[in-house]
């Protein structure tokens, strides 16, 4: 059996479906989403220009609406996974 790698950010998972990025591992307590809301053509690459950005708990006793911890929309990907990181980083250790 072969074990999937996924591609990685900062040495966590950051997997993409379509306009929704999941970053983090779902078997840790807390994993980012990040679902681009809008897009446009930049020099011929298509580029995000709205993206919300969500911490989640991955709390499966919890409903939908009760794992949205933090939440926020970001003008671009960039901002949003810098945004991401920090929120996941101090999720995780406890201190945010």
């Amino acid at each position: 059996m072969t074990k999937k790698k996924f591609f990685t950010y900062k040495g966590k998972p950051l997997v993409r479906c379509g306009d929704e990025l999941y970053y983090g591992s779902m078997a840790d307590p807390f994993v980012i989403r990040l679902a681009i809301k809008s897009k446009e053509e930049i020099n011929g690459l298509e580029t995000a220009t709205k993206v919300s950005v969500q911490l989640l708990s991955t709390d499966q006793d919890l409903s939908p609406r009760r794992r949205i911890i933090k939440s926020s929309e970001k003008p671009g990907l960039y901002a949003a996974i810098d945004i991401a990181d920090i929120w996941l980083e101090r999720a995780l250790s406890g201190k945010g």
